[in-house]
């Protein structure tokens, strides 16, 4: 009877398994870290942009409420759970976007205690010269059809780990990612 012998890992191999994975695991950290500082980097871009066109009765972090209203009609609370906003902070923001005149609030119909968000015409004149900058700086970027793919690969990789950490958050999974 013939045995086969399985060969075993060398010291070498299993030295690159764990470099692997202990790159990988940094790796996972500083995207994290990346995605918080292009987060703050693009509010300084809207902000740049809001100096550019003369508006200074907004903040960044504003603007991006506005654009998580877009163009329909939703409810505060749906805002706020879409966008992962703080209900204080929501408030005050949505306090000052009313005020400023770029949203409109009034009642749902249904239930007079919950506030419908819808922007006003300011508002989507707004949102809209935002989007012009946006394809701007997406035409900068994306030049050939590699750019595009990998954008396209860029988004898939980031709503994955997204999707990830919100089913983390929402099963409080202990497994290792």
């Amino acid at each position: 009877m013939t045995t086969l012998v399985q060969p075993q890992p060398t010291e070498d191999a299993e030295r690159n398994d764990a470099e692997r994975k202990v790159s990988a695991t940094q790796m996972y950290h500083e995207v994290a870290r990346i995605i918080e500082r292009m987060h703050r980097r693009f509010l300084d871009v809207l902000r740049i942009e809001l100096s550019r066109i003369g508006i200074d009765d907004i903040s960044p972090v504003q603007v991006m409420m506005l654009l998580n209203i877009s163009n329909g009609e939703i409810s505060v609370r749906d805002l706020i759970e879409r966008g992962y906003y703080l209900g204080s902070n929501a408030s005050y923001n949505l306090k000052q976007l009313v005020d400023s005149g770029y949203v409109d609030r009034s009642a749902s119909p249904r239930d007079k205690r919950a506030a419908r968000l819808k922007l006003s015409p300011r508002g989507l004149e707004l949102c809209e010269r935002l989007r012009h900058m946006a394809s701007v700086h997406s035409d900068g970027l994306i030049r050939t059809d590699g750019d595009s793919q990998d954008f396209e690969v860029t988004y898939r990789t980031l709503r994955r780990l997204e999707r990830k950490w919100t089913d983390v958050i929402r099963s409080d999974e202990t497994e290792i990612l």
